[in-house]
């Protein structure tokens, strides 16, 4: 045999491997989403409302009148009940 016709064939890196990309490219995809969702939730949480300082603001709300009491009492609702009355008439005070 000659060496001419058996030619030596160097393998592929891995990187150049089409497929590979596949294998390693969701699960790749869904750890960056997931360490973004981590970094948006720290970054973004909520502040603890100080339960005096809403009474206050609570009280300061009653003590106005008309127009400006409703928007004031709607403002400091639950978000539970603002999302479920914010399509129907303002909410009276019980």
């Amino acid at each position: 045999m000659n060496a001419e016709s058996n030619p030596v064939t160097h393998p592929v890196p891995w990187w150049r491997v089409g497929p590979m990309w596949l294998v390693v490219g969701g699960p790749l995809a869904v750890v960056v989403a997931a360490i973004a969702t981590a970094v948006i939730a720290v970054h973004g949480a909520d502040p603890v409302i100080d339960k005096g300082e809403y009474e206050a603001t609570l009280q300061q709300a009653r003590a106005l009148q008309g127009a400006e009491r409703e928007a004031a009492l709607i403002k400091l609702q639950p978000a539970h009940q603002a999302r479920n009355h914010a399509a129907s008439p303002v909410a009276r005070e019980p």
